[in-house]
């Protein structure tokens, strides 16, 4: 028997089921996030026993129930990740064309604070023409690199921080109402705006929550009570919502079907792909961590991951179409 596939078999049966533990410590919650990673690490293991597999009587209850444990391993990650494949129901209806005047546009921009290469977001923002620009971690810095499209975005509400979680909104549709919050965390702001968009009010959510980690917060509690606080308040809201940011928070975990359950929006990338937006310059650490959802009076008419802008995330270009009053 090979007692290194044995332990490294047991190690990645043991993370795939930690975050079950009723714990918000992030050595518990991080397991969360890879799931599509540990997935393809645990069916090479597999592959492994079974070019490894020799009929061993004195170890042969051990390996079976190795064997059965990656098994099982395999089916939980895939649960998980499946829904955000082709292969599950699509949440959002797609539209190809259109009626003229019935779409609204978001791209969100994790913007890493160090990086200093504003050109290339701008380019992604001339060629996209989104309705809301939303940067996140943009400092004064920022604000300045990009106020060149300042003319072209009348509207605007900033909230400039250096402390990794600054927020800055660029509008081209008027605001009725636009308001900074600091829902669970006092250095965290989100952004809540109301427009008339098809004759309708709109609200607009804009977040960047905190994420479970040694150098951010040591627990995901924050975190999932922001979004908590959101996902009731949107559930005695009617009318066209949309929510999107850095939740710090990949689509697959509890926190964010909670949150969807709870507000009852839709998320255009089920039955459609992952839209890994992080991280942007490891291959092999991908996950989506960027999001968009919206209520029922929307049909999604194009959604993509853009090329880099030098951020660790990619920025996140979505579209969509008002479709019912």
């Amino acid at each position: 028997m090979d007692i290194a596939l044995i332990a490294a078999s047991i190690f990645f049966i043991t993370v795939s089921f930690i975050p079950l533990l009723p714990s918000s410590h992030w050595l518990v919650r991080v397991w969360e996030f890879p799931r599509l990673q540990l997935s393809v690490l645990i069916a090479i293991l597999l592959m492994c026993h079974a070019l490894n597999w020799t009929p061993n009587h004195d170890w042969l209850l051990i390996n079976a129930l190795v064997i059965i444990g990656l098994g099982v391993s395999l089916l939980y990650q895939l649960i998980w990740i499946i829904p955000y494949t082709p292969f599950y129901k699509k949440d959002v209806k797609r539209i190809e064309k259109p009626e003229t005047n019935s779409t609204i546009s978001v791209l969100s921009s994790n913007v890493y604070m160090p990086n200093n290469d504003f050109r290339k977001l701008i380019e992604h923002v001339r060629n996209k023409q989104p309705d809301f620009l939303v940067t996140l971690e943009s400092n004064e810095k920022w604000q300045k690199g990009m106020s060149e499209i300042e003319s072209e975005y009348p509207y605007r509400k900033f909230c400039a921080l250096e402390n990794l979680y600054g927020m800055h909104l660029y509008s081209k549709i008027p605001f009725e109402e636009a308001t900074l919050n600091f829902l669970i965390e006092d250095d965290v702001p989100s952004m809540k705006v109301k427009v008339n968009f098809h004759g309708q009010d709109t609200l607009l959510y804009f977040l960047h929550p905190k994420p479970p980690s040694p150098t951010e917060n040591t627990y995901a509690k924050p975190r999932d009570i922001e979004l908590a606080v959101v996902g009731e308040e949107i559930s005695k809201t009617s009318g066209p919502i949309i929510v999107a940011g850095d939740l710090n928070d990949v689509a697959w975990s509890p926190t964010t079907r909670k949150f969807k359950k709870i507000s009852g929006l839709l998320d255009p990338r089920e039955g459609r792909g992952f839209y890994n937006t992080f991280h942007a310059k490891y291959p092999l650490v991908k996950w989506p961590l960027d999001h968009v959802f919206h209520s029922e009076h929307f049909a999604l008419v194009h959604i993509e991951k853009l090329e880099s802008i030098g951020s660790d995330h990619y920025p996140l270009y979505t579209e969509l179409a008002f479709i019912k009053a």
